[in-house]
């Protein structure tokens, strides 16, 4: 085995499980999800079947991630957040196979006891607010808060708030990294 699994984490076959992962107490990781390497999943995590994780993802305690969600590279989720996979759940309707799917992009942070409602992408980079609802799409960079999300501003690489100056540059404080903010869409890109 070349990833590490708490003796109280459940592990349902088959499912794949990258090298230097790591999986907490009473996290339970059912069949056919892909998790990838050097991930660290905290205690009481569910994660459920085709859910895709990349490489050095980081889940905190009690997150749920429910089928159709997919996290790419670097993806920080903080404890307790959750995702949602249909629109409009009812006890009494089977709705399996009907999931809306989520996308969660690389180096994409979520912050504890937000919620995101399926169907509604997380662009790379992007910053979720803690205890923040997710009800729509939201961008590169962006920072998002509160219930429902709304975008205040935007967020570098290394997690600091950019601010821009008149010609639409950002720098970040510690990576010295360059932003820039298009005036035709008001989306932001790294030159």
């Amino acid at each position: 085995m070349s990833y590490f699994a708490h003796s109280s984490a459940v592990i349902d076959d088959p499912c794949q499980i990258g090298e230097g992962t790591k999986i907490w107490h009473f996290s339970h990781i059912m069949s056919g999800c892909r998790i990838g390497s050097n991930c660290n999943i905290g205690q009481n995590v569910v994660i459920s079947p085709e859910v895709i994780l990349g490489n050095n993802v980081k889940i905190q305690n009690n997150v749920s991630l429910y089928t159709g969600v997919t996290c790419d590279d670097d993806v920080f989720l903080g404890p307790s957040c959750v995702f949602t996979n249909v629109t409009n759940p009812r006890s009494a309707v089977n709705r399996r196979g009907q999931y809306a799917r989520t996308r969660v992009g690389q180096g994409a942070s979520i912050g504890a006891n937000a919620t995101i409602v399926c169907g509604h992408d997380i662009g790379r980079f992007a910053f979720i607010g803690a205890g923040a609802v997710v009800t729509k799409h939201v961008p590169d960079y962006a920072l998002v808060v509160g219930n429902p999300a709304r975008h205040i501003g935007w967020m570098s690489e290394y997690g600091h708030r950019l601010e821009f100056d008149a010609h639409g540059n950002a720098v970040c404080p510690e990576s010295k990294q360059v932003y820039l903010k298009d005036p035709n869409t008001d989306l932001v890109y790294r030159k």
